[in-house]
């Protein structure tokens, strides 16, 4: 209780508020980065999807993609999904249609070391803070911040390096087989046990839990022709985790549904992608597009969940080319159309959109 001038108590006193840098500080810290109108994220491993959504997968939301028959190109987001969530010490639920899970977890990649992703600066000044805390606060400490610091929000990963064995075993990684299943039960109450561990509370975003699911209607699950049976449990997962602090990804073959509940899928997702393989024998669209020998893929953005509003995101494009950076690193690039070679192009000297029929003559459209 402060005092005013004649020494009277006073009941009016500032209160003690944290800054809105600190608690931005905090949650980028944990892996969660905030956003406007109350929004949350978490990466999705890969830096340029998280600027396309603007800001990466929301917190309390469900992200479905689509898979492509021809290659495994869903992997490659589900793996850097999964690796970002155990950078940032999330707790992780992984469903797979495989009989071993775990092995799965040896496929995931190892994020880029600092010092071949950050610039000179950077580097620099992150020496100059962990100096700076050795001097004040001594060597253990110092360390622990300066790893703090290069924590980043959305790491690039190494696709050819496996992630250490010693990450995998830092934080609670619950893996589980669906090949078998009669039916989704299990994984629903899994799923949902998992989740009450990650309560939303109001103003606080908290740890954040991510579930990856593979290939969830995969022919070799028991319940791969209950049709409704899989719509009713995309349907309560999406309410489970809009209540909670986590993520779910799960990846489906399209293919392989009915077409009017393909339908029901895409519709229920909060953001919904798909990935689709470029054929080598494709040479219409080699010549159509720029850097096309360098495309590993093309991912389309369909749907971006929203929170608190009801302006929907415009994208600047929908299609993206899928690249490996340095053949390790996923890139995400607008497709761009390849010059018109001018000696097959129609200059404007015999253009037809108008002409002269001879000298003096009249123009004729």
């Amino acid at each position: 209780m402060a005092t005013s001038r004649s020494g009277r108590p006073s009941s009016f006193s500032r209160a003690a508020t944290s800054s809105p840098a600190s608690s931005a500080a905090t949650a980028t810290s944990s892996g969660v980065k905030l956003g406007p109108n109350g929004a949350a994220y978490v990466s999705s491993g890969i830096p340029d999807l998280d600027r396309i959504l603007g800001g990466g997968f929301l917190l309390g939301s469900l992200v479905m993609v689509m898979e492509d028959a021809e290659a495994p190109h869903h992997l490659l987001l589900l793996r850097n999904f999964m690796s970002q969530g155990i950078v940032h010490r999330h707790d992780l639920l992984f469903a797979t249609p495989s009989a071993d899970p775990r092995a799965f977890l040896g496929t995931l990649p190892a994020p880029v070391s600092s010092s071949s992703s950050s610039s000179k600066h950077e580097q620099d000044q992150g020496l100059r803070i962990a100096w700076q805390y050795k001097k004040y606060f001594g060597e253990q400490q110092a360390t622990e911040a300066h790893k703090d610091i290069k924590r980043d929000f959305s790491n690039d990963f190494d696709l050819r390096k496996p992630l250490e064995r010693k990450l995998l075993g830092a934080q609670s990684i619950d893996c589980i087989s669906i090949q078998d299943s009669a039916n989704l039960a299990l994984l629903h109450d899994r799923c949902s046990t998992f989740l009450t561990k990650f309560p939303r509370s109001d103003g606080s975003t908290g740890i954040a839990g991510r579930i990856a699911i593979q290939s969830l209607c995969a022919p070799q699950c028991g319940y791969f022709e209950m049709d409704w049976d899989m719509v009713s449990f995309i349907r309560s997962l999406r309410a489970m985790v809009r209540s909670s602090n986590a993520v779910a990804l799960v990846t489906f073959p399209s293919a392989l549904l009915p077409p009017s509940f393909s339908k029901r899928w895409q519709h229920l997702a909060d953001t919904l992608l798909s990935v689709r393989a470029i054929p080598d024998e494709d040479k219409e669209l080699a010549k159509l597009l720029t850097g096309y020998q360098d495309m590993v893929g093309l991912l389309h953005v369909h749907k971006v969940a929203q929170i608190n509003s009801q302006v929907p995101t415009i994208l600047e494009a929908t299609t993206y080319s899928l690249k490996l950076q340095k053949r390790r690193s996923l890139v995400l690039e607008g497709l761009n159309q390849a010059p018109v070679d001018g000696a097959s192009g129609t200059s404007y000297g015999t253009s037809s959109s108008c002409s002269t029929s001879g000298k003096g003559s009249s123009i004729d459209f």
